[in-house]
């Protein structure tokens, strides 16, 4: 118990350390939600990577999707990697950057309203973005609580209301730079404490290959019917339902590309170098943190003697999993689930509140605030916003389980931006409905779900909103009145600026 509390103690010093040395960063709006734009490649790539992977991928996702496909639940890990991660900083990172420097925006709301002309767009995606992060927070600190219980037995609602605090003063001190160096100090504790942990874990169960034998003799309970049957389906390749674990790779890697909180990352890149470095890195990154944590997850069920999932739910999974290891292990299990936690909470608090401020008062009561007021008014909402999660989270039994509420915020949030916000950098011919319409599918999609269930997975339905919203928009598009020409070529005029390269860039 010294062990673990003497961790935590380090752990916050550090912490509310930074936030401090920050603040410095953070008396204006740029520099408060973008770092002044000056972030570097490494620090750039760990705060994706760490705003991607939390407590709800570890002890959520990994626990609920590794019981269910076994060892394929890998496959998700490996997604995110090359699809959440790679794919898109290359599809995605320079022309982010580039565009919201030209047209001055500083988060996702701002740049429809200003990409589109369109000021009622501008609002609409905030109130999306505040409203859909609640649920995606709540869920955090429900995983993070349900881990601090098993290690240190604290009571529920004491872990949530603590975390909150520290989570909220850090950002409330320093801003965008007071997270971005936390994630990449909490993203060196998550890339050891993951390996150490699966090290830990495999050698309980006899090492790799007789945990795989193992988990090969697994037999699915009578209540569960899968798509694919047979001796070791929980070891094999794609595992007993393939179509369903798509869904959840989809979800969990294509959605980043629409979500405001990994998307303002881009924003915030330094220079070409960075973009180029801090894809390898995140990458990188990705595939130890989210595939190990997926491979983890996939041999829950060699503990089917400790867990009653009809009890206890999916959500008990990792932390049963992990209660079986040594002292100073889980130590190092709570820090690294702690590091992955709290930048992503810090990453969704500061997106939500500089959205809030700068996209829905600043265009509607407060239009003409000052900078000073801007930043003000942020860290009030910062407040607001985490005291509205932590009562969701308080409320635990009132609310579904952590993969669920997860589900709804992704669908939601990524069916509506993804499609407008990717066409919107590489096509002149978007138009303002076909953003309206995708806004719009997502919402009714997902709220209307969350009532009548009729589509029985919010992963399923939250992968489905964002392939609709894929072809809605270039359709609707080809058929509505386009946005002004000379209007357009201005806009994209940012992508044929000349600039000088060294020799070594090009022979040109």
């Amino acid at each position: 118990m010294l062990i673990k509390i003497l961790l935590l103690c380090i752990f916050f010093a550090v912490m509310i350390g930074i936030g401090v040395y920050t603040r410095k960063h953070a008396t204006n709006v740029d520099g408060f939600v973008l770092g002044s734009r000056s972030a570097g490649p490494w620090i750039s790539a760990f705060a994706y990577g760490t705003s991607y992977f939390s407590a709800v991928v570890f002890v959520g996702y990994a626990g609920q999707f590794g019981w269910k496909y076994g060892i394929s639940s890998t496959w998700i890990g490996i997604g995110n990697a090359v699809i959440g991660s790679l794919l898109a900083w290359f599809v995605l990172g320079r022309r982010t950057r580039v565009m919201t420097q030209h047209i001055d925006a500083k988060t996702m709301p701002d740049y429809f309203g200003k990409r589109y002309s369109s000021n009622a767009l501008k609002i609409a995606a905030s109130i999306i973005t505040f409203i859909f992060l609640i649920p995606y927070t709540a869920s955090v600190y429900n995983g993070l609580s349900r881990l601090f219980g098993m290690a240190f037995d604290i009571p529920y609602n004491v872990c949530i209301i603590v975390m909150a605090v520290l989570t909220g003063l850090y950002v409330i001190l320093g801003g965008y730079m007071a997270a971005a160096l936390n994630d990449f100090i909490q993203g060196i504790f998550m890339l050891v404490g993951i390996c150490a942990v699966i090290g830990a874990v495999l050698n309980g169960q006899g090492g790799f290959y007789h945990a795989l034998t193992e988990l090969a003799a697994q037999a699915p309970a009578e209540s569960e019917v899968f798509p694919v049957a047979g001796n070791g389906i929980f070891a094999s390749f794609f595992g007993p339902d393939p179509m369903n674990l798509l869904g959840v790779v989809i979800l969990t890697s294509l959605g980043t590309w629409g979500l405001p909180q990994m998307i303002g990352k881009f924003y915030a890149i330094k220079s070409e170098k960075a973009v180029k470095t801090g894809m390898i890195v995140s990458t990188i990154f990705a595939i130890v943190v989210s595939g190990g944590c997926y491979f983890l997850g996939g041999f829950g069920r060699l503990f089917s003697d400790k867990i009653n999932i009809a009890l206890d739910g999916y959500d008990s999974i990792i932390p049963t999993m992990l209660s079986t290891l040594p002292d100073i292990l889980i130590g190092v299990v709570i820090v690294l689930v702690l590091s992955a936690s709290m930048s992503t909470l810090s990453s969704l608090v500061l997106t939500s509140s500089s959205t809030l401020t700068i996209d829905f008062l600043g265009a509607t009561f407060l239009k003409k605030m000052s900078e000073k007021k801007q930043v003000f008014l942020m860290r009030i909402f910062i407040v607001v916003f985490v005291a509205i999660s932590v009562i969701i989270a308080l409320n635990k039994d009132k609310i579904p389980n952590i993969a669920q509420l997860m589900g709804y915020s992704w669908g939601a949030l990524a069916g509506a931006f993804l499609a407008p916000f990717m066409y919107g950098l590489y096509w002149k011919k978007v138009t303002k409905i076909s953003v309206w319409a995708s806004f719009i599918l997502s919402v009714v999609i997902t709220v209307t779900n969350m009532i009548w269930g009729y589509i029985q997975s919010p992963i399923n339905a939250g992968a489905i909103t964002m392939l609709i919203s894929l072809i809605l928009v270039p359709v609707v598009s080809l058929l509505t009145p386009k946005m002004e020409e000379k209007k357009m070529e201005e806009l994209f005029q940012c992508f044929e600026q000349k600039v000088e390269v060294p020799v070594k860039k090009s022979l040109d």
